[in-house]
């Protein structure tokens, strides 16, 4: 038998114009370990997380990481230069009692959870990413 934690979510970026020496994509105020895809300026990564906290888990210890806050952080200036925010569920609280009906709803019920433009204000200093053995290309934000 083999357990699984519904609780734990995993979000993929894809970063385009990336120069890798001056900017630091940070999810929750740590870096993001992004990995060249060989597209000059393109690299990806992968953020796991805990979404919502389950009366029974296997980790109730853990909290919950949402809402996620990604930036793009000026390591030569130390500030944000942009971001977004994304929410597990919808940050008003709406709840759905049905299933999407098409791709169109489902789509709209995404875009509803996920805020551009949002970003960390003032100065931030990051820390080189922490690489993982088993996942190195995965940031993992239950590892605090």
């Amino acid at each position: 038998m083999r357990f699984v934690d519904s609780s734990v979510e995993r979000v993929q970026v894809k970063v385009r114009g990336h120069v890798d020496a001056r900017y630091v994509v940070t999810c929750n105020g740590r870096a993001v370990p992004l990995h060249p895809t060989g597209v000059n300026g393109e690299f990806i990564a992968g953020v796991r997380y805990r979404a919502w906290q389950p009366p029974s888990c296997l980790h109730p210890t853990i909290g919950v990481h949402a809402p996620i806050v990604f930036d793009i952080v000026d390591t030569w200036n130390q500030r944000s230069l942009g971001g977004c925010t994304y929410h597990v569920a919808h940050p008003g609280g709406l709840s759905y009692e049905t299933l999407p009906v098409n791709a169109w709803e489902a789509e709209s019920r995404r875009l509803s959870r996920f805020f551009r433009n949002t970003h960390t204000p003032g100065k931030v200093v990051t820390e080189a990413p922490r690489r993982s053995r088993e996942f190195p290309f995965t940031l993992d934000l239950r590892q605090d």
